[in-house]
C-alpha cells in the first residue's frame, strides 16, 4: 500500500509538471523599473508585471511542493490554485478562508469558517488533492476542526498553519479566554498524520508558552506561522497582540530535563530581528531555502500602507519596501525561485517581486 501511494505522488507531480510546462514560460523580463521599490544599498525591489487581479481581500499566499500557488481569496470565499504565469487553475468554495500551507503528501490544509446551529464558527479543513488528480474542486475535504466540544467556544479562531517534514502540521488558534493553565484560547495545536493516511490526529497543545506575555515565546495573538522546510520543527510566528516582539523565531530543543521551544535571538544579540517595536502588525511570514525571513506588515488598520520585511539566517535586516504608494495592508508573503509574491489585501490582489540583481 505504501508502495502504491507513493508511486500515485509521484505520477501525480510528473502529470502536473508536463501541465506547467506546455503553458507560455514565465518572461521574468517584463517589469517595471518606474515602479517604486527598497533602495538597499545597490539592490532594489523591481515590482513584475501584470498584477494578478480578482480576487476580494484576500489574506493569505502559498507556493505549494508541485509547484502551484494557492491563494486565500478570503472575502470570495474561495481557495484559488494558480499556475506560475497566474493562469488559475481551479478554485474550491471554503468559507472566509485565512491560512493555506501544504504537506508533502500535496494536501492542503486552510483555516476557515463553517457555519451550524445558526451560528458562524472557525473551522480547519484537510483538502486531499492526490486523490483527484489535483482537481481542486471536486476533492475529498474533511474538516478536522472544530469538534463537537468546541462549538462551546465560538470565539475561538484558527489563524495560521504551517506543515513540517514529517506531514505533521501546526494550527495557531486565537481567542479571549486564555485563563486557563490546560487549554487558553491563544495556543498552537499539533496534528500528527495516521499512518494509513486516511486522517490526522490532535494530540494537544505546544507546551511552555505563554498565552498573554508581552515577551518572547509568546502566543499572543498569533497571525501566522512558518516552517523552515527542513528535518526540524522550528518555526516563525507573526502576532498582532500586545507584544513587544511581533514576529519571533522559535528553536526547539531537547534537554535532558525537558523539550520546549526558546527563542532563536535575544535582544541582548543586538540583531535587527530580535529588535522590540519594530513592526506594526505584521499578518504573515514566510522562510525562502536559503533561510531567508520575509515578513509582510499590514501597519496600522487606519492607514492604506504596509511594508515587506526581509531579514537573513542571523538575524541581520537586508531590505525593507513598501508604503502607501506600493501596498494596501500586505497580508502574506511568499517565495518561489527568486520571486516574492505578496497579498495585497486591501488592493485586492497578488503582486510579485525580483531582486534587481536577479533581473539582469
Amino acid at each position: 500500500m505504501i508502495k502504491s501511494n507513493t508511486l500515485k505522488y509521484i505520477l501525480t507531480l510528473l502529470v502536473i509538471t508536463l501541465t506547467i510546462s506546455c503553458n507560455e514560460k514565465f518572461d521574468i523580463t517584463q517589469f517595471d523599473t518606474n515602479e517604486p521599490g527598497n533602495i538597499g544599498g545597490d539592490t532594489i525591489y523591481v515590482k513584475l508585471n501584470p498584477d494578478w487581479n480578482g480576487f476580494n481581500h484576500p489574506e493569505d499566499i502559498s507556493v505549494g511542493k508541485e509547484p502551484l500557488i494557492y491563494v486565500a481569496d478570503t472575502d470570495n470565499d474561495r481557495i484559488v490554485m494558480l499556475n506560475l504565469n497566474g493562469d488559475i487553475l481551479g478554485v474550491r468554495s471554503i468559507k472566509h478562508p485565512v491560512a493555506i500551507a501544504q504537506d508533502y503528501r500535496l494536501n492542503l490544509v486552510v483555516c476557515g469558517e463553517f457555519d451550524t446551529l445558526g451560528q458562524t464558527f472557525s473551522a480547519v479543513y484537510k483538502i486531499d488533492l492526490v486523490s483527484s488528480n489535483h482537481q481542486i474542486e471536486t476533492a475529498p475535504m474533511v474538516r478536522l476542526l472544530p469538534r463537537p466540544d468546541d462549538l462551546n467556544t465560538p470565539l475561538r479562531k484558527y489563524t495560521g498553519v504551517c506543515t513540517f517534514y514529517d506531514n505533521s502540521f501546526y494550527v495557531s488558534r486565537t481567542g479571549p479566554n486564555n485563563t486557563s493553565i490546560y487549554d487558553p484560547d491563544n495556543s498552537i495545536l499539533i496534528f500528527n498524520p495516521k499512518n494509513n493516511s486516511s486522517g490526522d490526529t490532535l494530540i494537544g497543545r505546544v507546551p511552555n508558552i505563554s498565552p498573554t506575555s508581552a515577551g518572547l515565546v509568546s502566543a499572543y495573538q498569533i497571525s501566522s506561522l512558518a516552517s523552515f522546510n527542513k528535518r526540524n520543527i522550528d518555526i516563525v510566528v507573526t502576532l498582532t497582540g500586545a507584544n513587544s516582539f511581533k514576529t519571533q523565531w522559535w528553536n526547539y530543543i531537547i534537554t535532558p530535563i525537558d523539550e520546549k521551544y526558546q527563542s532563536a535571538f535575544s535582544p541582548r544579540d543586538g540583531v535587527a530581528f530580535a529588535q522590540p517595536n519594530i513592526f506594526i502588525r505584521p499578518e504573515g511570514c514566510t522562510v525562502d531555502v536559503s533561510g531567508n525571513i520575509y515578513v509582510a506588515d499590514a501597519g496600522n488598520e487606519t492607514d492604506s500602507s504596509g511594508y515587506i520585511y526581509k531579514f537573513n539566517s542571523l538575524g541581520d535586516k537586508l531590505i525593507e519596501f513598501g508604503g502607501s504608494s506600493v501596498f494596501c495592508w500586505p497580508y502574506s508573503v511568499a517565495h518561489f525561485n527568486k520571486i516574492l509574491y505578496v497579498a495585497d489585501r486591501g488592493n485586492n490582489r497578488i503582486l510579485r517581486f525580483q531582486l534587481s540583481t536577479d533581473t539582469q
